[in-house]
């Protein structure tokens, strides 16, 4: 989880590759209209938010379900939720097992990366919006924070540790 350009996709996909098991990324659940809307620059409205987390969600929990009993992962999805109600509605549809690996970075990093990124429909001025609305992670989630100063091999293998001691 996290804002634009903290690598959710990145270390996702390197997070999956170490633990095995399917990575998908958020980005490809949204409707167009929502690629519209924010391709515009224009940010999403929980309205806009609920049908993409429940499909997300019920992602998550086929793959938990595909995981069986044997107390494995059963896939890695990079996500923004952004606010405690997303990641709820992300627990509601995928069950309780959810892990949040919360990738936070400097803003001036963070622009950067987006100034620099052609590929994807995300503009660097929704990063502001973004920031303003994020909610870390609360004592109470099952998680942990990583700073993404760091290289993405490192978190990856830092976050795997985390999620093998679960």
């Amino acid at each position: 989880m996290g804002v634009t350009g903290t690598g959710k996709t990145t270390v996702g996909r390197l997070l999956g590759e170490r633990l095995g098991v399917p990575f998908a990324d958020a980005d490809d659940f949204h409707p167009d209209t929502n690629i519209a809307k924010m391709s515009r620059g224009t940010p999403l409205e929980d309205a806009d938010r609920w049908p993409w987390l429940d499909a997300i969600g019920r992602w998550a929990a086929a793959r938990g379900a595909a995981a069986g009993a044997a107390g494995v992962v059963g896939g890695v999805v990079g996500c923004s939720a952004l606010k405690r109600s997303y990641r709820d509605r992300l627990r509601a549809a995928a069950g309780n097992g959810l892990f949040f690996l919360h990738l936070v970075g400097d803003q001036t990093l963070l622009t950067r990366r987006l100034t620099g990124r052609r590929d994807h429909f995300m503009p660097p001025s929704l990063l502001a919006s973004q920031l303003a609305v994020l909610e870390p992670l609360e004592s109470d989630e099952a998680g942990m924070e990583l700073d993404v100063s760091d290289d993405s091999r490192s978190l990856a293998a830092r976050a795997a540790a985390a999620v093998r001691l679960l």
